[in-house]
C-alpha cells in the first residue's frame, strides 16, 4: 500500500495573541486542514517581543487555547542587527517561507492581510523559484479590513502610486485571490480603478474578474455546543446573571463606537435592570473607561479586558443584546464584522449594529440596524429587544440568525477555498 504524499498548508497571518478576527480565522483553518488530508499545518506570524512592540492588542497569554496537535506556529527570528533600520522582521519571515517552499512537499500558502503578508509570500514564491529547487506551491491571498481602508486607500488619497501598486500587484500575483466580502472587494476595485485613472494601468479590471467572496471561517460547534453549567459557572464567576447585561466584545476603538453605546445604555430604560458589559482591549480602552466613569450609568457599567477564547461563547450566549455600532473612520471601517456572526451562533440576545461596511453582509436581515453617532437609536433598540420582545419572539430571531450565521463555518468556508484549488490544478492538466 503506497504511502500518502505529504500535504503542506501554510498560513501566514497575524495570529495568536493577536485580538483580531482573522486570527481566530487563521486557527479554524488550519484545525480544518487536520481533517483534510494535510499532513503538515503551518502557521507563520511574527514573534511576541515584535507584537508587543508594536502596540497591537493582545490577549493574555494564559487565556489563549492551544492549538491541536499537527498545527505548527512558528515566529520567525529577525535578520540583521541595529544597522537595519526596518525590514528585520520580515526578512526572518520572507526567509522561512522560501525554505518551506523550497524543501519538495506540495504546499497551498494562505496569507491573510495583503501587507505585509502577500507581499512576503510573493517575494518568498519569486526567490524561491529562482533558487532552482524544485518548488510546488499554490498560493492563496485573502484582502481583510485594514488591506483596504489603512494601505490601499491610503495609498491613493496620498497619490502613492508606488506603493499602490506593490500592494496590488503582489495580490494579483497570487494564484488564488480573495476578499472577506463584496464591500471589501469593492472598495479594492475602486481604489484600483482611482490608481489606474492616474497612471494608466489596469488593476481594477484584473480584481473585479480574479477577486472572489470568501467569508471569515468560523469554528460553529464552539458557539452552538454550550455546556448550561460551564455557562453558569462562567457567567457566577464574573458576578453575572443570564440576560441582565448588554454586552460589547472587540476591539477598544474609535470606530466601534463605544462612547455612542455608552451614551445610547444610559439614555435608555432598560439600563435601570441591566449592566452593560464592555469586553477587550485596544488603543481607546484608557480613554473609554474615562468617559464611561462620567456617564450617569456609570456605577451599571463594567470593563473585562481578561476575557479569553473558552469564556467568549459563554458570554456571548447570555447576554440580553450584543451591541457594535460601529462607523466608518479614516483608519478603519468594519469590512465584515466576525464578532456579530459568532454573536448569533452563540445564540444570546439580539445583534444591535450600524450598517457600516461590509456589516450588512454579515447580518443579513437578522440584526437591528442603527445609524451611525446615533446614541438614542441604540437606546431604543435595546429597550426593543430587551422590554419589547417576547420570548417567542426572541426565540425565533434566535434561531433566523443562527441559520444566517452558518455561512461562516468553517468546514464550508475551507472547502470552497480548496476547491478553488482543485479546479485550477484539473484545468492546468
Amino acid at each position: 500500500m503506497m504511502a500518502t504524499p505529504d500535504r503542506r498548508l501554510v498560513i501566514v497571518v497575524r495570529a495568536d495573541p493577536v485580538i483580531c478576527g482573522h486570527s481566530g480565522e487563521a486557527r479554524n483553518l488550519a484545525e480544518v486542514a487536520l481533517t483534510r488530508g494535510f499532513t503538515d499545518v503551518r502557521i507563520v506570524t511574527w514573534p511576541l517581543d515584535r507584537l508587543e512592540e508594536t502596540g497591537l492588542p493582545l490577549k493574555p497569554l494564559d487565556t489563549v487555547m492551544p492549538y491541536s496537535p499537527g498545527i505548527t506556529v512558528e515566529r520567525p527570528d529577525p535578520v540583521g542587527g541595529y544597522k537595519i533600520p526596518d525590514g528585520r522582521y520580515l526578512a526572518g519571515l520572507t526567509g522561512r517561507l522560501i525554505e518551506l517552499f523550497t524543501d519538495g512537499v506540495p504546499t497551498v500558502c494562505l496569507s491573510l492581510y495583503l501587507s505585509p503578508h502577500t507581499i512576503a509570500v510573493a517575494d518568498a514564491v519569486d526567490a524561491a523559484r529562482r533558487t532552482g529547487l524544485p518548488v510546488n506551491v499554490t498560493t492563496i491571498a485573502e484582502a481583510v479590513g485594514s488591506d483596504v481602508t489603512d494601505v490601499v486607500r491610503a495609498c491613493v488619497e496620498e497619490d502613492r502610486f508606488g506603493a499602490a501598486a506593490h500592494v496590488l500587484a503582489s495580490y494579483l500575483s497570487q494564484d488564488h485571490c480573495v476578499a472577506v466580502s463584496q464591500y471589501t472587494k469593492e472598495v479594492i476595485v475602486e481604489a484600483a480603478a482611482a490608481i489606474d485613472a492616474r497612471h494608466g494601468t489596469t488593476f481594477a479590471a484584473q480584481c473585479e474578474a480574479r477577486v472572489g467572496i470568501s467569508y471569515p471561517a468560523i469554528d460553529t460547534t464552539a458557539y452552538l455546543e454550550l455546556d448550561p453549567e460551564e455557562t453558569a459557572r462562567v457567567l457566577s464567576a464574573r458576578d453575572l446573571s443570564a440576560d441582565g447585561y448588554v454586552l460589547f466584545l472587540s476591539r477598544l476603538g474609535t470606530a466601534k463606537g463605544v462612547d455612542d453605546l455608552i451614551d445610547g445604555f444610559a439614555a435608555s430604560m432598560s439600563q435601570h435592570s441591566q449592566e452593560l458589559v464592555i469586553a477587550g482591549r485596544g488603543p481607546d480602552a484608557a480613554a473609554l473607561r474615562k468617559y464611561a466613569a462620567a456617564s450617569p450609568a456609570a456605577p451599571r457599567i463594567r470593563f473585562l479586558d481578561d476575557v479569553g477564547d473558552e469564556e467568549k461563547p459563554h458570554l456571548m450566549s447570555a447576554c440580553s443584546a450584543y451591541v457594535l455600532p460601529s462607523k466608518p473612520r479614516p483608519e478603519f471601517t468594519e469590512t465584515f464584522g466576525i464578532a456579530l456572526v459568532e454573536e448569533m451562533l452563540a445564540g444570546g440576545g439580539p445583534v444591535i449594529t450600524c450598517a457600516t461596511g461590509g456589516i450588512p453582509e454579515a447580518v443579513g436581515s437578522t440584526a437591528m440596524l442603527v445609524p451611525t453617532d446615533a446614541p438614542r437609536a441604540i437606546a431604543g433598540a435595546l429597550d426593543e429587544a430587551i422590554l419589547g420582545m417576547s420570548a417567542t419572539q426572541l426565540a425565533s430571531h434566535r434561531r433566523r440568525a443562527r441559520d444566517y450565521a452558518m455561512m461562516c463555518d468553517r468546514e464550508r468556508v475551507f472547502d470552497a477555498l480548496m476547491a478553488r484549488v482543485a479546479l485550477s490544478t484539473e484545468i492546468a492538466s
